[in-house]
């Protein structure tokens, strides 16, 4: 399913710092680029999603959700059925987070728990304590929630981003440096000096790190290690592994949280912003 005029949340008649909007989303689904007046975390409780702007792309697998800045334009692509929970949060109300960059962080089972009971609260509510508190205790746990480095930088030369893309889409792909430069109509000299001019990583870093990122979603998912391995272009899973161990520090397993995801009772559209408004 492609999206590609998703209509704009009406903010003005919402005086609320916080207000929170949920819908799920079929695998495949494409929302195409489009931006809001308030910024936005963009989490899911289950599936993962590929964020993409001018300057990067974004993996956000479970437990894990990203902070758009108010402004930035925006596209995604979904993994898997994405439950989205999102909250759309005045700037003011987070001005320990980026203005201008995307960040992937870390979601605590209480932050998880907050996001969920303010999908509850409908935006016309008259103000309540309980609403006051939900809001003001996710944005202390979103200040203090670890950034998570599932961030690919893209270039902004149109030949290069067109080859990022490409191996976005196709990250098992071993065509060499010159075989990948032949087709983008350039010298694998010019390639390689773009890439460390314009991501600040070489061909090779910048690669592993979109079948590092195209791992990350496809074990989202609950696909096995050694198929996952093969597909992100290694020879075994225990190459796989050692490889995401040193990029993120834990086993595929430990990082996607034993890959069990809690059961969640929120409803599938939050009745806080208008239905007809903007994913």
């Amino acid at each position: 399913m492609r999206i590609t005029s998703p209509g704009l949340p009406r903010f003005d008649p919402y005086p609320q710092p916080i207000l929170a909007l949920s819908r799920d989303y079929p695998p495949g689904s494409v929302v195409d680029p489009h931006r809001h007046s308030r910024a936005q975390l963009l989490f899911a409780t289950s599936g993962a999603m590929r964020v993409t702007t001018g300057g990067g792309a974004w993996i956000v697998p479970p437990l894990r959700a990203v902070w758009i800045p108010a402004g930035v334009e925006h596209g995604w692509l979904v993994t898997g059925l994405v439950r989205l929970r999102t909250l759309f949060i005045d700037p003011a109300a987070a001005p320990f987070m980026p203005a201008a960059d995307c960040r992937v962080v870390e979601v605590s089972d209480l932050l998880r728990a907050l996001i969920l009971a303010a999908m509850e609260i409908p935006a016309d509510a008259p103000p309540a304590p309980r609403a006051g508190l939900i809001g003001a205790l996710a944005l202390d746990e979103l200040a203090r929630a670890p950034e998570a480095p599932l961030r690919l930088p893209m270039p902004q030369d149109p030949r290069l981003r067109r080859l990022c893309q490409s191996l976005l889409d196709q990250p098992a792909r071993a065509d060499t440096l010159e075989s990948w430069a032949d087709q983008a109509g350039a010298s694998g000299k010019t390639i390689a000096r773009l890439f460390l001019k314009e991501t600040g990583l070489t061909f090779g870093a910048w690669r592993q790190q979109a079948r590092l990122a195209e791992a990350v979603a496809q074990l989202a998912l609950g696909r096995p290690i050694s198929e996952v391995a093969r597909a992100a272009g290694y020879d075994s899973a225990s190459a796989f592994t050692a490889m995401f161990r040193r990029a993120l520090g834990a086993s595929p397993r430990a990082y996607l949280g034993g890959g069990a995801a809690p059961v969640e009772t929120a409803p599938t559209k939050s009745p806080c912003i208008p239905a007809t408004e903007s994913p």
